[in-house]
């Protein structure tokens, strides 16, 4: 069973994960709309982190592969951003809300870590939002081949199964 600082600890290394590879991937997307989106995630996932690493020490981090390989594999598959941000809204968003929830659970009695993750919490869905408003506004993607690829992401996570989920790995 993992400690709250392990808990802690973990979902810095997520929101430091996103933060990074949203981030080295924005500037090469296509989509202005997208570019501009992913930064704002990417800060906001930054800044989700900073937060956390001042109450926890944070030294050794080590998201879940799969996170990284699922993240990687949206930005690489799909030149304008839609995919990185489809990955995050629909695939990466709602697992880490989860395991923010199971930490929340966790965080009874420590009302400082309790209010990092629900302030974590707030984020994620505001984004997962914005996301939704930013594409609204962008054609739809009518390719096989891309959809596909977009629901092989979250396979790569439902076959990662409990040993590499978004939870903390003890």
């Amino acid at each position: 069973m993992a400690t709250n600082e392990e808990r802690a600890v973990h979902l810095v290394a997520c929101y430091d994960t996103i933060y990074r590879v949203l981030g080295e991937s924005a500037p090469s997307f296509t989509n202005d709309a997208y570019v501009v989106r992913t930064f704002e995630m990417a800060r906001a996932f930054g800044a989700l982190a900073l937060e956390l690493r001042e109450v926890v020490d944070a030294d050794n981090l080590r998201a879940p592969a799969v996170l990284e390989a699922v993240l990687r594999a949206a930005t690489t598959n799909d030149d304008s951003g839609a995919m990185a941000l489809y990955a995050m809204a629909m695939v990466v968003g709602p697992r880490l809300l989860v395991s923010l929830l199971d930490a929340r659970t966790a965080f009874t009695h420590d009302l400082v870590l309790r209010e990092l993750v629900n302030h974590g919490s707030q984020i994620v869905v505001a984004e997962i939002r914005a996301t939704g408003e930013s594409a609204k506004r962008q054609p739809p993607i009518d390719d096989p081949v891309w959809q596909a690829a977009a629901l092989d992401l979250g396979t790569t996570f439902d076959e990662a199964g409990n040993a590499e989920s978004l939870g903390p790995s003890h």
